[in-house]
């Protein structure tokens, strides 16, 4: 009674992704930049929740860090200060010239690594069309700094 022709599209993945950005490609066609999909109030309350919550952890990692860092300096002191390690200032003293040296170097060009300026250049677009949701992360980061 009825021979039901069934014709079916062939996508082929391979092509469609080449020419999409990393980012379509994990989140969907649909994701644009968030001016985009959310008003403003979303925007900022999303932005400064994830601000707070990334300042609160550095404000607990950093601090832990300075003690680890600030303990680990202590106990090397203890150790030179004991005997147990000798330090080579001259060593020291003709490093530390050399890497002055290179800074030199590589300070009196001011030209950024082409494979930099493009990252730097795709984190000021991006800034650029999430202006709201990036001043949201920076007010609650303070934020959870502070807290």
């Amino acid at each position: 009674a009825g021979a039901k022709d069934d014709t079916f599209n062939v996508l082929d993945l391979a092509e469609y992704t080449k020419n999409r950005p990393w980012w379509r490609k994990i989140f969907a066609p649909s994701s644009g930049s968030s001016a985009e999909k959310y008003n403003v109030a979303t925007q900022l309350v999303i932005g400064g929740v994830t601000g707070w919550c990334t300042g609160f952890i550095f404000q607990k990692v950093g601090k832990l860090a300075a003690t680890a860092v600030g303990g680990g300096f202590f106990l090397l002191q203890i150790a030179n200060h004991t005997g147990y390690i000798k330090v080579d200032w001259n060593l020291v003293q003709r490093d530390m010239n050399k890497a002055k040296q290179q800074l030199k170097f590589h300070s009196s060009g001011n030209k950024m690594p082409p494979e930099v300026k493009s990252r730097v250049d795709e984190v000021i677009i991006f800034l650029k069309k999430n202006v709201i949701l990036t001043g949201g992360f920076a007010g609650g980061f303070l934020l959870g700094m502070a807290s």
